[in-house]
């Protein structure tokens, strides 16, 4: 669900078909993904089986997890400010090619001030059209990218419009990658307009939820502060990925995605 640039020809279209292609793919090559509720029950209600620092119990709590896609770039040392006053933390899915060996001190920023960095691939080219050699080496380089700023290899990705197959499913567990799909969209590729963000969000909100959002258009940083502050009103406690999986921890090569209540 990322298009490099407005004049690029045919990305809108190929944007708004995501949602269908993550369905057809996932129910046609055997996917199964594992809810987060799942994920916990596999820890056996073990806080020592998680790798993830548990600040709340996702089993107890209403938590929801904020994601964004295919950054850094501009408007996300904003982001961070936002997000570093209100004391939430997030789940940052970060493009190689033209983000992350363009800011490095942003993606720096991201981990050092304790939020969650995941990898959505080199350049963003769908996986599932590609040979194993390209999925590892599109992972491979973002992993490397990342560990070279951060000291860190990430342990989440999402692929692409979040398509994915086995063969995808393999080469992420090889490379130490468990695979994080979401339940709520914006579609914030599609507007600008702020409040219409914020607007599908809150409608979408449920327990257990991932919201997907970019830090790459101009309509979405604006909608972040009144997405905090009405979840908040509401009773939800935000979460990395890791935190709302623990205390299990997200396994290599597995998608996860939560189901709407």
């Amino acid at each position: 669900m990322f298009r490099s640039s407005p004049g690029r020809r045919g990305g809108r279209a190929v944007a708004v078909l995501a949602a269908a292609a993550l369905m057809l793919t996932l129910g046609g090559c055997g996917v199964d993904p594992l809810t987060p509720q799942e994920a916990r029950a596999e820890s056996g209600g073990d806080d020592k089986a998680g790798t993830a620092s548990r600040r709340v119990d996702c089993a107890r709590v209403k938590c929801i997890a904020l994601t964004f896609d295919a950054g850094p770039g501009k408007d996300t040392p904003h982001l961070l400010d936002v997000l570093k006053e209100k004391r939430v933390p997030a789940t940052f899915f970060l493009l190689g090619r033209k983000h992350v060996d363009r800011y490095p001190k942003v993606v720096k920023r991201i981990a050092d001030e304790g939020h969650e960095v995941a990898n959505h691939t080199w350049s963003h080219r769908i996986l599932t059209d590609l040979d194993e050699n390209e999925v590892r080496e599109e992972l491979s380089r973002t992993q490397d990218a990342v560990e070279r700023i951060t000291g860190r290899k990430p342990v989440l990705m999402r692929p692409p419009q979040g398509r994915t197959d086995s063969m995808v499913g393999d080469v992420s567990r090889e490379l130490g990658l468990a695979q994080i799909l979401w339940s709520i969209t914006a579609k914030d590729y599609s507007t600008t307009d702020s409040a219409l963000i914020r607007k599908r969000v809150l409608d979408q909100a449920h327990r257990d939820g991932i919201i997907l959002l970019h830090d790459i258009y101009d309509g979405t940083v604006p909608a972040v502060p009144g997405i905090i502050d009405e979840l908040q009103s509401r009773g939800y406690t935000f979460v990395t990925v890791p935190e709302l999986l623990a205390p299990g921890t997200a396994r290599a090569g597995v998608v996860y995605r939560p189901e709407k209540d």
